[in-house]
């Protein structure tokens, strides 16, 4: 029996996880482990502070009081430990999650977490717009992890995919574009004079060709290939010159 780890971090009574759920229940077992409550832009932050409450909420469901790679960690060291997943799926996401948003991402994330453990995996993530619905994303999930799974997919997999609101007009592989914030703080004070601040920032696009932003742009469904080594290997032989520099670090005894 073919099995399937789904998580989130819109929380486990999200839209988007439940039709993922049914959809991938035609592929083989499912099991739902998702937090509790929204966790968007938690990135790949693991609660170490305090202890982790997992609740059963129905037939393999359930729910965890932390963050989505907490509950892949949960998900995978216990709870399914004696029958590990076979493919750990993210989604669907409300909202896309495109160019360097993917480092803030609860969502991606939690694909991160299933890459280090060695298991295969996929990030869902769906635009939103006015009347827009979850639906034909769960298609796009139900396909592609078909096809995954037929595949055999490598243990490294993690696949990062959006997909747009309008009529979806074909999918294409991308890399991740750029999408920065240009950020600001912005201060108030609560009814007892004390200060409080909001993150906020205004999103900036470039819509280069290849990219996943031009994909979702174009009405296409954009599937781009992660991976966890960061290392900027045009970096590594032109470094040397700070190398040099510490030379006289060396111990000489």
């Amino acid at each position: 029996m073919t099995r399937i780890l789904v998580t989130n971090d819109d929380g486990v009574f999200s839209e988007g996880i439940k039709l993922l759920a049914a959809a991938l229940g035609e592929l083989g077992e499912v099991t739902v482990v998702a937090p509790d409550r929204e966790q968007s832009a938690s990135g790949h932050s693991l609660t170490l502070h305090r202890p982790l409450r997992m609740r059963q909420i129905e037939e393999r469901t359930y729910s965890v009081d932390g963050t989505p790679t907490d509950c892949v960690n949960l998900a995978v060291a216990w709870l399914m430990k004696d029958e590990p997943p076979d493919l750990v799926v993210s989604g669907i996401n409300f909202g896309c999650n495109l160019g360097e948003d993917v480092t803030y991402s609860g969502t991606v994330s939690a694909t991160f977490e299933a890459s280090l453990l060695g298991i295969p995996s996929l990030a869902l993530s769906q635009e939103v717009s006015e009347h827009f619905s979850f639906e034909p994303a769960a298609g796009v999930a139900r396909t592609l992890v078909e096809r995954l799974l037929q595949a055999d997919a490598p243990a490294d997999l993690l696949l990062n995919v959006n997909i747009p609101s309008a009529p979806l007009g074909g999918a294409v592989v991308t890399k991740l574009g750029r999408r920065t914030y240009s950020q600001s703080v912005v201060e108030k004070r609560d009814p007892r004079g004390r200060r409080y601040f909001w993150i906020a920032g205004t999103p900036e696009w470039s819509d280069e060709d290849g990219t996943d932003i031009a994909a979702i742009a174009r009405g296409r469904v954009s599937i781009t290939p992660l991976h966890l080594d960061l290392t900027d290997y045009r970096g590594l032989g032109s470094y040397d010159w700070l190398v040099d520099s510490l030379g006289g670090l060396a111990d000489e005894s």
